[in-house]
């Protein structure tokens, strides 16, 4: 049996008194013409002797955020989706059975108001009420202060509730879908074909993570949710799509902070014809865009730092960074026993399957990865660690492959694709040998890409890149579940 609180037992006695009054205390339709940010900026200029002889009609909805009764007139707030504005409503103007009806109202109900826009003494522009309509009674209280949630679990918890109070919330909410049509917007431009792909398969590949299994029933096989669209995407190359990108959510079963969340949403770029150099220009051209898109300049400051988004990002090889950093050149390291032994002298951590370049990217990531401020594409990433990226001639060590990083943070991972079948063979081989050491992060064989790719696919270029944390640093979030609707929350005790 579920117990109520006084003010949930005084808001299911106010519920009775609405229904006794003949009407639905859960409301239907309502026509609205306007939101509160729209009436604000269209009549703010407007005097209050302007506002009185146009009587400008407008219809509005919202949830009650604040009530102060005074008798036979009353002030409230609502907000709607763009907003709060003032409401004036008085028994001479709605009559005396609406006046009733409102006196009933709680903060937290949504109400409907039509009326003409007014001028408080104050200069305040408000909506005086003509017409006042109930719609839905609240049953819980919202919380006492509308600064959020306490408790920011709940905030991720009860993400409906942290919508309503917290203005922040719901401009992160509104960010992240312009972000998206920016970027849709961007490429389409360009000529690329927005395409989706199979979220369940039967091969682990496209990246380096661990998968969620599941289990098809009529087929009685072990699926994976895909941890990468990298090998479908190609494979559209193959078939002579020749410029592709899909926006979805990858699924990687891992731990969990401030930039990771199981289940999370990237795009994935490739174009046929174009190459690493390709990709740079194609991935700085999507952030700034975006960045101009939503905030209007290529400057962004983010967890205390001030940044340019403007297109020209340094561009810098992996083992030149580590040398600026710690005196040792790789490039000079001609062995897996050499590398080994700078390891252990510079307390890097390697694996029993680590060899020269899993080494590489093991100094990288402890002594350079943090440390990059502006926007940085870092390329030239060894191949043990880029079994989908084409080598390098001058140096087969390495690849072509760059990461962008910002603030110290990976934001997108980009190749020269592999597109000679018998090298990606070899790659899938060494996976394979990988998995058997112990990397439960290895990419499993995939012969029917392997085959595709013996029918031929362009020379090409990809890019992914993470839309979450492209949320969060142009919106000044700085946790992933701030920008993701519905975090991954462990269930309550």
């Amino acid at each position: 049996m579920r117990e109520f609180t006084e003010q949930e037992l005084v808001r299911r006695n106010k519920l009775d008194k609405i229904r006794e009054l003949g009407i639905d205390p859960f409301g239907h339709k309502y026509e609205v013409t306007d939101f509160s940010l729209n009436i604000k900026d269209k009549f703010q200029d407007k005097t209050h002797e302007e506002l009185e002889e146009l009587k400008e009609q407008v219809s509005v909805a919202g949830r009650i955020m604040f009530i102060r009764k005074m008798g036979k007139a009353s002030f409230m707030a609502i907000k709607d989706k763009l907003g709060t504005i003032q409401i004036y409503i008085s028994i001479n103007d709605v009559g005396e059975e609406a006046y009733n009806l409102f006196k009933t109202a709680d903060i937290g109900d949504i109400i409907g108001v039509k009326g003409t826009v007014m001028k408080t003494g104050t200069g305040e522009i408000t909506i005086k009420c003509l017409q006042y309509t109930h719609l839905v009674k609240a049953l819980k209280p919202l919380p006492e202060k509308f600064h959020g949630l306490n408790d920011i679990e709940e905030r991720y918890r009860r993400r409906y509730l942290d919508l309503i109070v917290n203005d922040e919330a719901r401009k992160v909410a509104f960010a992240r879908p312009k972000i998206i049509r920016s970027i849709q917007s961007y490429l389409d431009n360009l000529g690329y074909t927005e395409v989706e792909t199979p979220i369940l398969g039967t091969i682990l590949g496209g990246a380096a993570a661990r998968p969620f299994v599941t289990h098809h029933n009529a087929q009685n096989i072990d699926m994976y949710l895909r941890i990468a669209t990298e090998l479908n995407l190609k494979r559209l190359l193959v078939g002579g799509m020749d410029a592709v990108y899909e926006i979805g959510r990858i699924f990687r079963n891992e731990g969990m902070d401030k930039k990771h969340n199981p289940e999370f949403t990237t795009i994935e770029v490739y174009k046929a014809y174009s190459d690493l150099e390709g990709m740079m220009d194609l991935t700085e051209g999507i952030v700034a865009n975006a960045a101009l898109t939503i905030n209007g300049t290529y400057e962004v400051d983010f967890l205390g730092q001030h940044i340019s988004l403007k297109p020209g990002f340094k561009r810098a090889h992996m083992v030149d960074l580590i040398k600026e950093k710690t005196g040792i050149d790789f490039f000079k390291v001609k062995s897996t026993e050499e590398a080994l032994k700078l390891a252990q002298e510079n307390e890097v951590e390697v694996e029993e399957h680590f060899t020269y370049g899993h080494i590489v990217n093991a100094f990288f990531e402890k002594f350079v990865e943090d440390t990059i401020i502006e926007p940085t594409f870092v390329y030239g990433h060894p191949i043990e660690v880029s079994p989908l990226a084409k080598k390098n001639p001058e140096d087969p060590r390495f690849t072509q492959r760059f990461e962008l990083f910002i603030l110290g943070c990976e934001y997108a991972n980009a190749f020269t694709e592999l597109n000679d079948p018998i090298d990606q063979y070899e790659r899938f081989l060494n996976q394979l040998k990988e998995k058997e050491l112990g990397n439960e992060e290895a990419n499993d064989m995939d012969i029917d890409f392997i085959e595709a790719l013996e029918y031929g696919m362009p020379p090409a270029g990809g890019m992914g890149m993470g839309i979450d944390r492209l949320v969060m640093l142009l919106t000044g979030s700085e946790t992933i579940r701030e920008v993701i609707l519905f975090p991954t929350m462990k269930p309550r005790d």
